[in-house]
């Protein structure tokens, strides 16, 4: 339900003055208040966080959005909100905190150094943080209801595979490997000359270590290196780069080193056999349909809500 409103000139006055935000339960400061915009379900969406999502998107895709895309982004941002909790997704501070920090490491910088990147745009860190809060609780309750709906068979994956011209077995392409990382420890701060020392010791344990039971002997016994358990991932899990590095690496030896920072990496392959449980042809197919279900299903959803919702446009 959309409804156009005047609002009662007293309550009017009192909203744009003291309007509840993600920052403050309370009064809002003089120079974040701001005319609202729209009222959601009786929540105020103002002038202001249409600024900031304004400067929010255009820092994220470099375009300009007309002012209705960026009001109808944060109507629809409210309504996943409320809907999602009457299910009982509702991420704590905590939750959103963490998500925040690790869109920070992506970036390879850390949660603080990401908040004054956005401030010195004029972007309010909570601005970003109430748009993965709407991300979050939309994507964990679309799955969640309508997880049946969203699998997707085999029989599509092969038509998908077909449809593109590939070949539905890939057999030659698709392998499993089984493998233990292994790291020469540098400590944080050590000169180069240490680094140098570290890839130099590296390269001759490749030219010694044949098998995964030689490196384990070597590396937890060796100070200052640890070898980790070992962990099997198939050709889909593992990034076209990689995937070429491992099957230039014979079976029992070291990869080349990789200077990181925990120190001088490497992984010694253990096992690397063909397999038909998954290829990076099928996992491609499969996330594709996956996403194309997810945006359907998602999309009637949220029209579903809109309809019931009372968004109201206050006139000025």
């Amino acid at each position: 339900m959309t409804m156009t409103t005047l609002f009662p000139l007293c309550l009017r006055a009192l909203l744009v003055v003291c309007v509840a935000t993600i920052a403050s339960p309370l009064c809002v400061s003089p120079a974040h208040s701001q005319t609202i915009a729209v009222m959601v379900n009786g929540e105020p969406i103002t002038d202001f966080d249409i600024e900031q999502r304004s400067k929010l998107d255009f820092l994220t895709t470099h375009k300009q959005a007309p002012r209705q895309e960026v009001v109808t982004e944060l109507i629809d941002e409210k309504l996943k909100i409320k809907e999602a909790k009457k299910f009982g997704v509702d991420p704590t501070g905590s939750d959103i905190d963490q998500s925040f920090g690790e869109m920070a490491g992506r970036m390879r910088i850390n949660a603080d150094q990401l908040a004054k990147t956005l401030e010195a745009q004029g972007i309010r860190p909570d601005t970003l943080k109430a748009r993965i809060r709407a991300d979050m609780v939309w994507t964990a309750l679309v799955r969640g209801r309508y997880k049946e709906r969203l699998q997707v068979g085999e029989i599509d994956i092969n038509k998908a595979i077909k449809d593109e011209g590939g070949d539905v077995s890939q057999k030659a392409d698709a392998f499993e490997y089984k493998m233990q990382p292994v790291v020469l420890i540098v400590p944080k701060g050590a000169p180069p000359a240490t680094v140098e020392s570290r890839q130099k010791e590296a390269e001759t344990l490749r030219t010694r270590v044949q098998t995964c039971q030689e490196a384990n002997s070597y590396f937890k016994s060796m100070p200052n290196a640890a070898i980790r358990e070992a962990v099997v991932k198939t050709s889909a899990d593992i990034p076209e780069v990689l995937r070429k590095v491992l099957d230039d690496t014979p079976i029992g030896h070291l990869t080349p080193p990789e200077v990181t920072k925990q120190g001088v990496e490497m992984v010694v392959l253990c096992d690397r056999k063909p397999t038909t449980v998954d290829t990076p042809a099928r996992r491609a197919a499969r996330e594709k349909l996956y996403q194309k279900k997810y945006l359907a299903t998602s999309n009637a959803y949220l029209e579903e809500i809109r309809k019931a919702a009372m968004i109201e446009y206050p006139q000025k």
